[in-house]
């Protein structure tokens, strides 16, 4: 059975400085092993999905470029039966290796076989698949389960009369999703915490959605007293209701706010108490891979299993200039700015 790391903060920092330069390859054969560039196709989603994939995208292309050594293209759906099309196409380009962040989680069994028959290996990151893990080499992923119990204890350490919430879920089905709302479902089987209204941002994670899930909860009445946004643009739609209709959020607010994936405009937002917590997703997975890949070709053992990533949370109590100069992604609109 393939094993599970993790990958703690000194040693994400460091993926983080990674800059690969020297050309290389996968196993023993083919283009990498005769010093051309390394075959990758990657299958991922769109980066206008949300602040977290943009940076997703963008370190993909940054990391497997040509001055990196690598031959590289990017396919970003979030249509599945798009992305397992995408993929068929890269095995019959003849990559030498496969990068999958699937849009939903299922149906992914026969491209994996297909892949390893062709002597293509296998990375998934950022998501995992439904799949033996067998059909993979090694995923580098985020905890989505540990994320959401994260949250959870979290919101449950508040000390509030009693928890109200609006569950805000991303893409249904996919693997964000699925573990960051188990939690939350485990607590409110438990009777710790009641779901007032259970919306989702749709395929997009929208943060029109979310406003429109929040508007309807307000427009109906419901008592609330935490919003738990499964990421930041559906937590910024979440409160854009919330100041619409004038009620108040944040320190010392009505409504505690949680959200996702450490854009550092959110991050900044709790800084100024706007917001109170949110947990950390990273998107920066290529460095590391790319690590892997160079390693192989000077005759390393490719990893295998699923490897964690370490990732925290912060709230008004903890954050720091240093955490969002160094763990935050994308624009920083600068200390003290809130983002509505």
């Amino acid at each position: 059975m393939k094993k599970s790391v993790n990958i703690g903060i000194a040693a994400m920092l460091a993926v983080l400085a990674l800059t690969p330069a020297m050309a290389g390859g996968k196993k023993d054969s083919g283009s990498a092993a005769s010093g051309g560039l390394i075959k990758v196709g990657i299958v991922n989603l769109p980066p206008e999905e949300s602040g977290y994939r943009q940076a997703n995208v963008e370190d993909m292309n940054a990391v497997f470029s040509k001055a990196n050594g690598y031959d590289a293209k990017q396919t970003n759906t979030g249509d599945n039966s798009e992305q397992i099309a995408a993929a068929q196409g890269y095995i019959r380009d003849g990559v030498d290796y496969l990068l999958i962040s699937a849009a939903n989680a299922s149906g992914w069994d026969n491209v994996l076989k297909s892949a390893k028959s062709a002597g293509v290996t296998v990375f998934l990151f950022d998501r995992l698949i439904q799949t033996d893990a067998a059909n993979y080499q090694a995923a580098l992923v985020s905890d989505m389960a540990t994320e959401g119990n994260t949250a959870m204890n979290w919101v449950l350490s508040q000390n509030l009369p009693a928890y109200n919430m609006i569950l805000i879920r991303g893409q249904l089905g996919s693997a964000a999703e699925l573990g960051r709302s188990a939690a939350v479902l485990k607590a409110r089987d438990a009777g710790k915490v009641k779901i007032v209204a259970d919306g989702t941002g749709g395929d997009s994670w929208s943060l029109e959605e979310a406003r429109k899930v929040v508007e309807a909860a307000i427009a109906a009445g419901k008592d609330f007293n935490v919003i738990y946004a499964e990421n930041d643009g559906m937590a910024q739609g979440a409160v854009q209701a919330l100041d619409a209709a004038g009620i108040s959020h944040g320190k010392n607010g009505k409504v505690k706010v949680l959200g996702f994936d450490f854009n550092r405009f959110a991050l900044r937002n709790v800084q100024a108490g706007y917001w109170d917590c949110d947990v950390q997703c990273s998107p920066r997975q290529a460095a590391e891979i790319s690590r892997w890949i160079k390693a192989a070709a000077g005759g390393a053992a490719l990893p295998s299993g699923i490897v964690y990533q370490k990732e925290i949370y912060v709230d008004t109590g903890n954050i720091t200039d240093d955490i969002i100069t160094n763990l935050g992604i994308n624009a920083d609109p600068g200390k003290g700015v809130v983002t509505k």
